[in-house]
């Protein structure tokens, strides 16, 4: 299956639409192939100018909207064959007259509201996608309209709706799974899970093309514009200006957000993690090679990749000699202007402290300073702060090029061309990516200084990550082999060079300046080390002082989780799958994250629950932008997923514990699984990273080891003993079976309280269908009431822990640390 999108500029005309036909026929193959369609150029525009026009009463827009429907109607005769043009002009007259109602609905009541401009808004896709598949079908190419409410999926945030994935996707799967026509499907649009209408923002039928080729896994996807792919510059303000051939997916979200509007930024992210290409291509010059955005680019020998620009913003700037060494001003700023919605597009702070000056679009200007103007209010009284002061009529400029990274003195070269220019630089910001530095200059200046750079550049930053690892057994050994396996990439790919300093197990250790070879460390172990001291370990460590320093706990050992916070404080970063600290005292969990903030360090625990699933980012990361966990639920144990799965009456289950005991699953002795105890940990770990304060003592934990089989004695006693029950525990299963339900162990936190129990489950749940030692964790949140998020895969296993722990280092390693939210 291939996805192309067409843009507004690509179906503006009939003439154009007739490009776009001729370019889906060629393409068209035993694949299938998703044709996703903007409205016809200005149509959006005009259809929120009409319904803004029909609130204040305005009896223009009746005449308006006439425009739009002949427009709509001399396109479908120039493009369908006369004796098929009635079913078309009946169906394209039957959705025309519904818009017609509700504005007359709008008129009347003097009217609209975001709700309604959403579903006024998406009629010009409506009516494209509807032309489109008619023309294709007239030309002999089987195609079906699709309404792409009817699958994607979201939120009921009206005017940029975000998108529920784990809805999303498997709607579309479902819709378009046929592969002998063409699916057109409108783009923009989108529905909550009520059917009520929303859009997904400006540019979002890039979007929508993104979302079903990620959905698909397609080949690639394809944008289809007026321009030959992807722009040294906007050609229309840089007239030398050349299509650049490859792109960064990095570099492509950098340009698309300072403005290239070939792409709308949000588009880049399925296909990102997709890792599909996305390929810009001319609809009016099909043979033009385009530019193709992907993981992956070979090096233009070029110091930058593009110059892009926003041509308005307002800056604000914040002023005050009270604000010197005042924390929290920034927090204030940010969750002020969070709470209306107003996005930040370049922040800037001296480094005396005395000003803060930020970037936003200009409609959101007078708004943000009254809103500033408001929590501040006691400050500017008592002169903390002197003013709030407003600038307009300027621009913001980037410039953008992974290669950046590499090369000093690219910032010199920038203002020393501008400064040669006479162009005067307002204020001036820089990624910590490195791939962009972004100024704001005055409006009328904008399009001198793009021309500037574009002349003066078209005509190293390498990071040493230090790990020291503690433990080395099956989760330790593993990882360092996948660092091993990933080493050339990581420095070639993201320019990370990662040095082993020290490791150690039980009984030996060696830590030093020397680099210890990662194919190598075991030799080294055994030849150089020598017995194992922590204290010896960290003491070493701190001494070494080296940049970039990464503590990796391998261990399940509470005394290494005791030196959490002497490494902290070291402001030497801690990577640990070991739950003990986390799950220990409230006090010592929230003082281990206070410890990482103030000390600039991370503390990074994401392998803590899940294994390699990325639950405690999610759920940190849904915390922070101001969503609020109600309730958990899930099979956080991949043992004892694996044995109720596996418990369906054809084995005993002490039986099922002995053979999950013998491929790994359980630890040496069963009993530590059975007794819920790891479960609730796990659970505690997600409520308390959700900003619930609780202890380990408040949850209720059912033991699944029978009370006769709780003694003192070895494994194969308690094996002898747990077969006793073997009875009982098959009556559960046998009770449960008879009604159609399995027996699962279900970890549950809401309203504060947390119980892990054994719950009879039927096939409606969402956890019945879990197979092998899956872990599945349901969130639900003020964003996910009805249709929890769901993170579901391998629970256990070197393989995935390690693989989590690698996500952490290089997390680290990009300064992507976090602490708890609460």
């Amino acid at each position: 299956m291939r996805v192309l999108k067409f843009g507004g500029s690509s179906v503006g005309t009939p003439d154009a639409i007739r490009k776009v036909t001729k370019i889906v026929c060629d393409k068209k193959d035993n694949k299938g192939l998703v044709v996703v369609v903007s409205a016809l150029r200005g149509v959006t525009d005009q259809l929120r100018d009409l319904a803004l026009q029909a609130a204040d009463g305005s009896e223009a827009y009746a005449e308006k909207l006439k425009e739009i429907e002949e427009r709509h109607l001399e396109t479908i005769r120039k493009l369908v064959h006369i004796q098929n043009q009635s079913d078309t002009l009946t169906r394209f007259k039957l959705e025309f007259n519904i818009l017609e109602d509700v504005l007359q609905g709008v008129s009347l009541v003097r009217e609209v509201t975001s709700k309604t401009l959403d579903f006024v808004m998406g009629f010009g896709e409506r009516f494209s996608a509807m032309i489109l598949a008619a023309c294709l079908n007239d030309y002999g190419t089987k195609a079906e309209y699709i309404d792409a409410r009817s699958m994607i999926k979201t939120d009921n945030q009206h005017g940029q709706a975000r998108v529920l994935l784990d809805i999303t996707y498997p709607k579309i799967r479902e819709t378009l799974k046929g592969t002998d026509m063409v699916y057109v499907v409108t783009g923009f649009i989108s529905s909550t899970g009520d059917e009520i209408s929303t859009t997904l923002g400006r540019g979002g039928s890039d979007y929508t093309a993104s979302l079903i080729g990620a959905a698909l896994n397609t080949d690639q996807i394809e944008i289809w514009t007026d321009v030959d792919g992807m722009m040294t510059a906007d050609p229309g303000k840089v007239k030398r200006a050349f299509p650049i051939r490859e792109v960064s997916y990095e570099e492509a979200m950098e340009m698309s957000h300072f403005g290239a509007k070939v792409i709308y930024p949000p588009t880049i992210q399925p296909a990102l993690r997709a890792e599909i290409p996305i390929w810009i291509k001319n609809t009016f010059n099909p043979e033009a090679p385009g530019t193709v955005i992907r993981k992956e680019v070979e090096s233009t020998g070029r110091l930058i990749k593009g110059i892009t620009s926003i041509d308005e913003v307002t800056l604000i700037t914040i002023k005050g000699s009270g604000m010197i060494g005042v924390s929290g001003i920034a927090a204030r700023l940010f969750s002020t202007l969070a709470k209306e919605s107003i996005n930040i597009l370049l922040i800037t702070q001296a480094s005396s402290e005395h000003t803060v000056t930020l970037a936003v679009m200009p409609q959101h200007g007078a708004v943000a300073e009254r809103v500033i103007k408001k929590e501040f209010s006691l400050e500017l009284q008592e002169n903390v702060i002197d003013e709030v002061q407003l600038e307009q009529k300027l621009s913001v400029i980037a410039i953008v090029g992974d290669n950046m990274r590499q090369i000093p003195g690219i910032a010199g070269r920038v203002f020393s061309a501008l400064g040669r220019n006479g162009i005067n630089i307002v204020a001036i910001a820089q990624g910590s990516s490195e791939r962009n530095i972004s100024f704001v200059v005055s409006r009328k200046d904008e399009a001198k200084a793009m021309n500037t750079l574009h002349d003066a550049f078209f005509l190293a930053g390498i990071k040493t990550v230090n790990l020291f690892l503690v433990g080395v057994g099956l989760i330790g050994g593993t990882l360092l082999q996948i660092i091993e396996n990933q080493l050339e990439h990581l420095f070639e790919d993201y320019l990370i060079d990662m040095k082993l300093r020290g490791v150690a197990n039980s009984e030996s250790m060696v830590i030093r300046e020397n680099t210890i070879p990662f194919s190598g460390w075991r030799e080294v172990l055994e030849e150089d080390g020598q017995e194992t001291s922590l204290a010896d370990f960290v003491g070493t460590m701190k001494e070494l002082n080296l940049p970039n320093s990464v503590f990796v706990d391998c261990t399940a050992s509470k005394e290494v989780s005791k030196l959490y916070p002497d490494i902290l404080n070291a402001s030497i970063s801690v990577v640990t799958p070991n739950k003990i600290a986390n799950s220990s005292s409230q006090q010592y969990f929230d003082d281990l994250h206070s410890l990482a903030i103030k000390r600039n360090a991370a503390f990074r625990y994401e392998t803590n629950v899940g294994a390699g699933l990325p639950l405690i980012a999610t759920l940190h990361e849904l915390v922070t932008t101001g969503d609020k966990l109600r309730r958990v639920e899930g099979v956080l144990s991949g043992t004892l997923s694996y044995i109720f799965n596996s418990f369906n009456g054809t084995k005993s289950f002490s039986e099922i514990v002995r053979e999950a005991q013998k491929k790994g699953y359980t630890e040496p002795d069963p009993r530590e699984d059975l007794n819920g105890h790891d479960v609730g940990r796990k659970l505690l770990i997600l409520a308390r990273v959700a900003g619930y304060k609780l202890e380990f003592s408040d949850l209720e934990i059912e033991n699944l080891v029978p009370e006769g089989a709780r003694g003192k004695g070895d494994v194969e006693t308690f094996f002898k003993q747990l077969k006793e029950y073997d009875g009982d525990f098959e009556k559960l299963r046998k009770t449960a079976a008879d009604d159609g339900k399995k027996l699962c162990y279900i970890a549950r936190f809401e309203k504060g309280n947390g119980v892990v129990k054994l719950e009879v489950i039927d096939r409606d749940h969402p956890f019945y269908n879990l197979d092998g030692s899956d872990n599945i964790v349901a969130l639900y949140t003020d964003h996910y009431q009805e249709s929890p998020m769901v993170v579901k895969g391998p629970g256990a296993g070197a393989n995935v822990t390690a693989g989590g722990i690698v996500a952490d280092i290089l997390r680290v390693a990009n300064t992507q640390a976090y602490t708890n939210a609460g």
